[in-house]
């Protein structure tokens, strides 16, 4: 049975100085490690296939626990974990959505994005389609659906560090989000594809690994009974066993189920095609270590999404949702606040030596996705952009060209984030998602599927998915019209939905089909010649080897 009680919602709420000091020097030392780890492995001379892609030499399972750490991102961590906390069957939905979205990569894509690529996905829709204008329009995608997800944990850096050590001062929050991103670009500039992975790696195995600890403290406060943790949570929300029913995330929707099924649409179609995800396919030495990389990256994901079902629950069921959402309104803190209630009111050293673990974990998921993202970013600068423009670019002067793309990249997100740190960051999360949604998926399935596609239709999907997306997005209630929306004071709320996917993922397909009508019956059949020439390649890896450096 739950032990809740006032003495321990108040405790949780303000850690001791013994978890600051020790989470302070964790932070530190995971910090120099990994920065020193990416100093030892990135590569150490002018090949860019050890820069971009590591030589493929990493394991399936390592290359799997980097796909799943590259995936986990701190948003997923920290928000999914607060909508699982203040809206409960909703939030377990929600945290599902994205293991389903990781099996719609593993099952559909993941092998021909593989045959297809060598680096970026510029090079995947290039393949069939060759051109400047594909790269530049694939890198400008790329850049639209990962600086705001880059934003939202760079953003949330300040915040976090000050909600774990006790500080509150504005110009520290700040401070905190310019180390970190300067740590991020770093990481991305010197460690390349292989020393990301590594970090990633480190990431996923810390999170887990102090994760599954820590869901089994919940659980052993329930009599090991699930069903006790359910019903502690029900009673803890204050809503009873609406809590426990969909709807609660959408109450204020004038369609609420509705409103649902499309979150969950832009969730599953979104996560499993961003760019910092699918580079990672490229990294895999054949078609069969990709499928076994992302059978590790299902399951590693699948026990995540258990232990933040566990955590989330256990953290309303110990100290109720009105001290969640009084902590954070969005409920990022529920994994913190679930963590430390697990222990009750009085710690161990062993306990605060844990709790400084799950902190310390929180500290590299934010460090090692933003790095992933920065990557990809400065991969598909240097790569579609700089070096597709000038065919003589040796390789030193690609990798120099992605260095400082990588500094290019960083450097105005770490300044955007110091300006929209005190904002509600749910609209930029969500509108990541939509763009690879709306403008990503199709072109993935189009282009690696659809015989009579063509490059008129690919540059409609991506641009016409993207712009409907960029439209529709400021009419939602996420960006005016609540209290929890970023612009609280203003009401420019005009679409009845959180999410863009019930319109855009439709029109994303729609402009891919139009546009290669318009092509023309000749340009869809040259289209198609074109296609069966490599289809064998693309969908089964025929010859691939031998056409991947041409």
């Amino acid at each position: 049975m739950s032990r809740a009680a006032t003495p321990l919602a108040a405790s949780v709420t303000e850690f001791s100085g013994d978890a600051q000091t020790m989470s302070l020097a964790a932070f530190t030392a995971v910090a120099t490690v990994t920065l020193l780890l990416c100093v030892m492995t990135g590569p150490d001379r002018d090949d860019l296939d050890e820069f971009y892609t590591g030589y493929r030499s990493l394991s399936p399972l390592r290359n799997g626990l980097a796909i799943a750490g590259d995936y986990i991102s701190a948003a997923t961590v920290l928000g999914t974990g607060g909508v699982i906390a203040l809206c409960g069957y909703d939030g377990v939905v929600l945290a599902l959505s994205t293991a389903l979205s990781l099996m719609l990569l593993m099952f559909l894509l993941a092998e021909p994005l593989r045959n297809a690529g060598r680096f970026t996905m510029g090079d995947a829709l290039a393949r069939r389609m060759p051109g400047r204008a594909v790269r530049i329009t694939a890198c400008g995608v790329t850049l639209a659906a990962l600086l705001p997800m880059m934003l939202v944990q760079l953003a949330g850096t300040g915040q976090l560090l000050a909600f774990i050590l006790g500080f509150s001062g504005d110009s520290v929050k700040t401070g905190c989000v310019v180390v970190m991103g300067a740590l991020m670009i770093s990481y991305a500039a010197i460690g390349g594809m292989k020393g990301t992975a590594l970090i990633q790696i480190l990431k996923i195995v810390t999170l887990l690994g102090s994760g599954v600890a820590v869901a089994l403290v919940v659980l052993s406060r329930f009599d090991w009974n699930p069903g006790a943790l359910f019903d502690g949570a029900a009673r803890g929300s204050g809503v009873g066993d609406a809590f426990l029913r969909s709807g609660l995330e959408f109450a204020g929707s004038p369609y609420p189920r509705l409103d649902m099924i499309t979150a969950q649409l832009s969730v599953v179609l979104g996560g499993a095609c961003l760019p910092h995800i699918t580079m990672r396919m490229y990294t895999a030495s054949s078609a069969r270590q990709v499928r076994r990389s992302l059978s590790w990256a299902v399951s590693g994901v699948a026990v995540f999404v258990l232990v933040i079902t566990v955590v989330g629950l256990g953290a309303t069921a110990l100290i109720g949702r009105a001290v969640i959402a009084a902590a954070d309104p969005q409920g990022n803190t529920a994994y913190l606040l679930g963590s430390r209630a697990a222990f009750g009111t009085d710690v161990s050293a062993a306990e605060t030596l844990l709790f400084t673990t799950v902190t310390t974990a929180i500290f590299l998921t934010v460090l090692a996705s933003v790095a992933g993202m920065i990557l990809a970013c400065a991969n598909s600068l240097a790569h579609d952009v700089f070096a597709a423009r000038a065919r003589e670019t040796t390789p030193r002067r690609e990798m120099l060209i992605a260095r400082l793309s990588a500094l290019a990249v960083g450097v105005p997100t770490i300044l955007l984030a110091t300006q929209v740190q005190h904002r509600s960051l749910q609209p930029l999360v969500t509108l990541s998602f939509c763009l690879g949604a709306s403008a990503l998926a199709p072109a993935l399935v189009y282009s690696l599927f659809w015989r009579r596609y063509t490059r008129t239709g690919l540059l409609c999907t991506l641009i016409g998915g993207t712009l409907a997306v960029l439209l529709l997005m400021p009419g939602t209630n996420l960006v005016s019209g609540s209290p929890a929306a970023a612009f609280p004071e203003a009401d420019f709320n005009w679409f009845p939905f959180t999410t863009t996917g019930i319109v855009t993922v439709p029109l994303g397909f729609a402009f891919g089909w139009l546009g290669t009508l318009a092509s023309g019956r000749r340009g869809a059949e040259e289209q198609r010649r074109q296609y069966e020439a490599v289809e064998g390649w693309i969908l089964a890896g025929a010859g691939a080897e031998a056409r991947k450096g041409t």
